[in-house]
């Protein structure tokens, strides 16, 4: 991402318009009663947008899939739960992300960066594979940087030619999980065991297996600590091109909902590129892994609903769309007389400070 493009991706505090947003939510709370947790929702909506009106239109709900060489050192993959197999349930309809992103107006896509079989064309099927998945990064770098660098534009592209002002995203990969914990493990100096605990009764030979696994991984890579770097020793296709998609999102102000572990490091190394892109962004999830716990941890935020699931990536996007929709609801819908008021407050209306509030 050159430095041109990074300096689009502004801080999204703006003490004038947070106040009226809030004097917004107040007056509406006179009315309906305490607003509760939808309050700072509704706050950071109108940020993001800029604006006391904010509004969704064509929300998109994208999947990114790639297989990790990691996966080769005796990774659990479930049965009916292989990269590709998963994408195809994605796209036919077949599992229950699709149902819910049908019924609630998301727009599904999914994105091969990197799956190891061929999966066939569909017309909700971006093909953007940069190879046949990863390498195995106990054995060397999983990706070379100038992988990791194509699968990051790729994830750019994509992001700009989305339509839309939503973008939701969430990873599907066999080793992702592992993959993401490497990756916050160096880039927050978080111990991956707290990662890879899934639950406090863990089977204990399981555990010992993915540390014997990854911290192998981590003395095979322990100089690196570059965040292109880091993702290119330890990550996955798909997360790189998540990296990519938010950055994107963010320079054009638009909300991202991130859900599960390796959207979380996606993040994490977006973050290290353009700080201001976490502004941005909500959290999901789709299952109830500890690791996850100390993810949120890391960007010092909860997930928007906490549904005890067990889910593929992505779920938790779907069934908490409705509540991102209904706190901008609040602000945009909720009736206020004849008058339906400015747009934004006061000086924010001016033209000089209209130029910097534009967005998709």
């Amino acid at each position: 991402m050159s430095p041109s493009t990074r300096s689009l991706i502004t801080p999204t505090s703006n003490a004038l318009l947070e106040r009226a947003l809030r004097d917004k939510l107040q007056r509406r709370a006179e009315t309906i009663g305490s607003l509760g947790e939808l309050e700072p929702l509704a706050v950071r909506i109108g940020l993001v947008q800029n604006t006391l009106k904010p509004r969704f239109r064509e929300p998109q709900l994208v999947l990114f899939a790639g297989d990790h060489g990691l996966a080769v050192e005796g990774l659990p993959t479930p049965p009916g739960q292989a990269t590709a197999e998963r994408a195809r349930q994605a796209l036919t309809g077949q599992l229950p992300l699709a149902v819910f992103a049908h019924i609630q107006g998301l727009a599904l896509s999914v994105v091969d960066g990197g799956v190891a079989e061929r999966l066939m064309p569909h017309e909700r099927l971006l093909m953007r594979k940069i190879a046949h998945g990863t390498r195995n990064a106990r054995v060397g770098a999983a990706m070379s940087v100038e992988q990791a660098q194509a699968a990051i534009r790729a994830g750019m592209e994509i992001g700009d030619s989305l339509p839309g002002n939503l973008l939701a995203c969430a990873g599907v990969a066999v080793g992702g999980h592992e993959s993401a914990a490497l990756m916050l493990s160096r880039l927050a100096g978080t111990p991956v065991r707290d990662l890879l605990m899934s639950r406090a009764g863990m089977d204990a030979d399981h555990l010992n297996h993915l540390l014997t696994v990854t911290q192998a991984v981590q003395a095979r890579h322990r100089e690196v600590i570059d965040p292109v770097e880091v993702l290119a020793a330890f990550g996955g296709f798909e997360i790189a091109m998540m990296v990519g998609a938010m950055l994107v999102a963010a320079s054009r102000r638009h909300l991202i909902m991130v859900d599960g572990l390796p959207a979380c490091a996606a993040l994490m190394v977006a973050a290290r590129i353009a700080a201001p892109v976490t502004d941005y962004c909500v959290f999901c999830r789709s299952h109830s892994h500890l690791g996850l716990d100390v993810a949120l941890d890391l960007f010092q935020t909860t997930a928007l609903l906490e549904l005890g699931m067990e889910s593929s990536d992505g779920t938790g996007a779907t069934l908490a769309w409705p509540l991102v929709r209904a706190a901008a609801a609040l602000l945009s819908e909720l009736a206020e007389g004849e008058d339906p008021g400015p747009s934004r407050p006061g000086s924010i209306d001016s033209p000089v400070a209209a130029l910097g509030a534009r967005s998709d």
